[in-house]
């Protein structure tokens, strides 16, 4: 049965996440509904990610089995007029049946945003963790570093998590100051549940001045979350890129978080 993988954009503020739940809308379902009309049979949907309530993507990758035969450009057009606004496909793409969306991935990346303003702005709303203070960003750019490399994250995931190993290695953690906007990069093979997340609490515990890289390295080391900063919000995170090997062909994202915003 031939494969098709597919890029697919979401703002997550109005959704439970990725994964279908009952009595709740996922992108999942709504990508699953839009895909079986164009097919004219069921599909199911696997992605690189699993990403949480309001949590957005410009990355996510899935992959779906089909009988149905359509040109790519039909497949993009029919299942972009069958989702609602907030979520869209940005390409597809046919693979062979050795590409799956989440066990072909070697690498994720994350993108945090942090607004730092006496006073809100409307427009980021979920879209961006809004911090009255100001922030240091060269001490948390500093404590950073600790944290790169394969470690043992259990400090850094949420209680719910189920990876079999909380192993996992950190290849690029990076921060830049953007006008009123702090951007973290984040980078690694695979992420854990809230990993991204929670990393981001304690670096703003480190740029607010109450704590330092030492401190960061002991809450590694203890490998106890309570340890840790708290859990950023999920309006502030975006799954920007799923890297795979070669031979597929998978495209970059059509887009991904600027420089200059």
């Amino acid at each position: 049965m031939p494969r098709l993988a597919i890029g697919i954009e979401y703002a997550g503020t109005a959704f439970c996440g990725w994964q279908s739940q009952v009595h709740a809308c996922s992108v999942q379902e709504a990508v699953q509904e839009a895909v079986a009309v164009v097919a004219d049979e069921p599909v199911s949907i696997v992605a690189a990610g699993r990403t949480d309530a309001g949590v957005h993507s410009l990355g996510q990758v899935g992959h779906f089995d089909t009988k149905a035969q359509r040109d790519e450009r039909a497949w993009l057009l029919g299942i972009n007029s069958n989702l609602p606004p907030d979520i869209s496909i940005a390409w597809v793409k046919p693979v062979t049946d050795g590409f799956h969306a989440r066990y072909s991935a070697i690498e994720r990346t994350y993108h945090y945003l942090i607004f730092c303003r006496r006073v809100r702005a409307p427009l980021f709303h979920s879209r961006a963790w809004w911090l009255r203070e100001a922030l240091d960003v060269g001490a948390m750019q500093d404590a950073a570093g600790v944290l790169l490399g394969e470690h043992d994250f259990s400090a850094f995931r949420a209680a719910q998590c189920q990876a079999k190993s909380p192993r996992r290695e950190l290849r690029a953690l990076s921060l830049r100051r953007v006008g009123a906007f702090i951007v973290i990069e984040c980078r690694a093979n695979a992420f854990l549940h809230h990993m991204v997340r929670n990393i981001v609490g304690s670096l703003v515990k480190i740029g607010r001045g109450e704590a330092d890289a030492e401190w960061l390295r002991h809450v590694l080391a203890s490998r106890d979350r309570r340890a840790g900063g708290v859990t950023a919000e999920a309006g502030g995170l975006y799954l920007t890129r799923v890297s795979y090997p070669a031979e597929h062909g998978i495209p970059d994202p059509a887009a991904v978080i600027p420089d200059d915003l």
